[in-house]
C-alpha cells in the first residue's frame, strides 16, 4: 500500500485518544439514572441504572489490578449475556488490559487453544460454567488466577479450579471511583477468535480506536439514541455483541440484558421485546423465528413498531421480515460483518432513489441483501484472477473489506498473505454489487457447488426452500458424485415433520431453478448441526452425508 499523503498541519486534538472508556464516563455524567435491566442467574429480572454499574466497573477495574493484572495483560471471559459480563467490557479494557471474548461453544480443545494462543493469564468464568472452566484448566498452564462470578457466597460454590477466587468478594472492599488512565488508542481492547476459517481458531485484537469509531459508525447508522431501548440478543462473546454494548452505552440507551437462555427459552426474548418496549435488537433468522412464532400467540398482539432488529449470519426468509411487520409493526435490517470487521460492515435500507423506481415486491426483495457499505468502510469484489471486478450487478468476485475497524492481519498467524490482499480482508465471501451499491452474497468460497463444470449457489437454493410455508430452516450442500463431480444435497428443517413432501418441495425450486441446478436428495431433519458461533456446521454436513450418491 502507498503512504498515505501528508498535506498542511492541522490544529484538530489528534492526540486526544479514542479510549472505550470514556463513552461510558460520558455517558454517566449525562444520564446517570439510565436504566439497565437485567436478568441473573435465577432467571429473575432486576434494574440498576448506569451511575450504579459505573460504580462496579469502578470496584472491578481495583479488583484487576489486586489479582496482578497489568496493562497488556489478556483477561479471558466466560459469561452469559449478564451485568457482569456487560461491566468486563468496561473495566478489563479501561485498565489497559485485553478482554478475551471466550466462545463457550467451542469444543474443549479449540477453546484451550484460544486461552493459550491468547495469553491469557486471568480468566473470569459464571458459575453455571464451571464445569467447562474445571475441563479448562488442566490444558491452560497460563492462566495463574481463575474468578468465579455468581450471585452466591463464596462458601456455597463448589469448584476444583486451583485456587479460585470470588468476583463479588473481590469487590466487597473496593472504591467506588478510579483514576482511568489514559490509553494509545492504538493498543488492544478486546481479543475474540473465528472459527470461519480453516485450522485452528484465528486471533483479532480489536483497537480502542477501532472500537469507538465502529459504535460512533453504527449509532449513527441506525439513529440510536436516548430514548431506544437496547436488548443484547446476540451473545457477548460472539464479535464484541455485534458492538451493541458499545452502541448503547454510547447513545445513552436503555439496556437490556436477558442474561443465560437456551434454544428452547426464546420466549424470554420475544416477552423481554414487549415487558421493556425494546426498540433495537440483534439476532440471527434462527433466533428471530422462533421469537416470532411466540409473539403470535399473544393477544392482543403487541406494538413493536419503533423496534428496528438487525439480522445477521443468512439471508432472511421473506416471510419473516414481512411476519414482524404485519404482526407488530418491526422492521428487520439485514447487515453484514464478520469477527475480523468489528463486525458491522453494511447495512440495508432502500435509498429514497428507488422508492418510486421499485414495485413493493421489488423492494421486499432488494431488503433481503446484504445491503449498503456502512460509511467508514471499503468494500470491492475480487475476481480469479486478482483484479477488483466491477460493481454492475452481475460479476462474482470475493468479497475483500478495508476500514479503520476491520482487521489488517490475524494475531500469531502463519497464513496472513493468503488471507489479505493489498491491505483489504478476504472474506471468503463470493458476492455481487448492483450499480446502486447494494451487496449481495451468492455463496462462500467452500460452499459453492460445482456439478458438470458448472456452478450452482448453495445460498440461492437454501433462500429460496425457506420461502416455502413447510420449512423453518435449510441448508444445502455438496457432496459427491461419479458422475457429475459433485451434486447438491438438500437439508431442512419443517415447521411441521407431517406436512413436508419432497416432491413439493422439488416443485417450488423448479419455479425458479433449472432442473440440472435442483438437489437430487432432500432430507428432512429434526435439527441443523452448529459451529460455536452459531452458524450451520456445514464441514460437518459434509462429511456426514459424503456418501449419500455413491449407492
Amino acid at each position: 500500500m502507498n503512504s498515505p499523503l501528508k498535506g498542511h498541519p492541522s490544529t484538530h486534538g489528534d492526540s486526544y485518544q479514542l479510549n472505550t472508556t470514556n463513552l461510558f464516563r460520558q455517558a454517566v455524567v449525562t444520564h446517570p439514572e439510565q436504566e439497565i435491566h437485567h436478568r441473573d442467574g435465577d432467571g429473575q429480572w432486576r434494574t440498576t441504572t448506569y451511575a450504579a454499574t459505573w460504580e462496579r466497573i469502578a470496584r472491578t477495574a481495583h479488583a484487576l489490578d489486586d489479582l496482578g493484572v497489568r496493562p497488556g495483560d489478556v483477561v479471558g471471559v466466560l459469561d452469559w449475556n449478564h451485568l457482569r459480563h456487560f461491566e468486563l467490557y468496561w473495566a478489563i479494557p479501561g485498565t489497559g488490559a485485553v478482554m478475551l471474548q471466550m466462545n463457550l461453544r467451542l469444543a474443549p480443545d479449540d477453546l484451550a487453544y484460544v486461552v493459550e494462543h491468547s495469553g491469557a493469564t486471568v480468566v473470569c468464568v459464571d458459575e453455571s460454567l464451571l464445569p467447562q472452566a474445571e475441563e479448562l484448566a488442566s490444558r491452560c498452564p497460563g492462566v495463574r488466577r481463575w474468578v468465579v462470578m455468581s450471585d452466591k457466597g463464596p462458601d456455597e460454590i463448589s469448584t476444583t479450579l486451583p485456587d479460585p477466587v470470588h468476583h463479588e468478594t473481590l469487590l466487597e472492599r473496593q472504591a467506588t471511583t478510579y483514576d482511568w488512565p489514559v490509553i494509545d488508542e492504538t493498543s488492544a481492547y478486546s481479543a475474540c477468535y473465528t472459527t470461519g476459517t480453516t485450522g485452528r481458531p484465528k486471533g483479532v485484537f480489536y483497537s480502542h480506536r477501532g472500537i469507538v469509531l465502529h459504535t460512533m459508525m453504527w449509532a449513527a447508522d441506525q439513529a440510536v439514541t436516548d430514548r431506544d431501548c437496547v436488548l443484547m440478543t446476540t451473545p457477548m462473546f460472539h464479535a464484541q455483541c455485534w458492538g451493541l454494548p458499545q452502541v448503547a452505552v454510547q447513545a445513552r440507551s436503555r439496556v437490556v440484558l436477558p442474561g443465560r437462555y437456551s434454544a428452547e427459552q426464546i420466549h424470554i426474548l420475544a416477552d423481554a421485546m414487549v415487558r421493556f418496549e425494546v426498540t433495537v435488537t440483534n439476532g440471527a433468522p434462527a433466533i428471530f423465528t422462533p421469537m416470532l412464532e411466540h409473539l403470535r400467540t399473544l393477544d392482543p398482539a403487541p406494538d413493536l413498531s419503533r423496534a428496528r432488529m438487525i439480522s445477521g449470519s443468512t439471508e432472511p426468509p421473506l416471510s419473516l421480515m414481512r411476519g414482524y411487520q404485519e404482526l407488530t409493526g418491526a422492521r428487520i435490517i439485514h447487515g453484514y460483518g464478520a469477527t475480523e470487521t468489528t463486525p458491522l460492515i453494511t447495512s440495508n435500507r432502500v435509498k429514497p432513489s428507488l422508492d418510486e423506481v421499485l414495485s413493493a415486491d421489488e423492494q421486499w426483495d432488494l431488503k433481503r441483501s446484504q445491503g449498503l457499505p456502512v460509511a467508514g468502510v471499503d468494500i470491492r469484489l475480487l475476481g480469479p484472477d486478482s483484479t477488483f471486478l466491477p460493481h454492475d450487478g452481475t460479476s462474482v468476485g470475493e468479497i475483500c473489506v478495508r476500514g479503520p475497524w476491520v482487521t489488517e492481519s490475524y494475531w500469531r498467524a502463519e497464513d496472513n498473505d493468503e488471507k489479505f490482499h493489498r491491505g483489504y480482508w478476504r472474506s471468503g465471501d463470493l458476492g455481487v454489487i448492483s450499480p446502486e451499491g447494494y451487496l449481495k452474497i451468492t455463496d462462500r468460497l467452500k460452499d459453492v457447488i460445482k456439478s458438470g463444470g458448472e456452478w450452482i449457489s448453495s445460498i440461492d437454493l437454501e433462500n429460496a426452500l425457506v420461502e416455502h410455508d413447510a420449512v423453518r430452516e435449510a441448508a444445502v450442500i455438496s457432496a459427491p458424485h461419479p458422475q457429475w463431480q459433485e451434486r447438491p444435497v438438500a437439508l431442512v428443517v419443517a415447521t411441521d415433520p407431517a406436512g413436508v413432501d419432497e416432491e413439493d418441495l422439488r416443485a417450488h425450486l423448479a419455479e425458479r431453478f433449472a432442473k440440472w441446478q435442483l438437489p437430487d436428495r432432500i432430507l428432512v431433519v429434526e435439527q441443523l448441526p452448529r459451529t460455536g458461533v452459531g452458524k450451520v456446521d456445514k464441514k460437518t454436513l459434509r462429511s456426514d452425508h459424503s456418501g449419500i450418491y455413491e449407492s
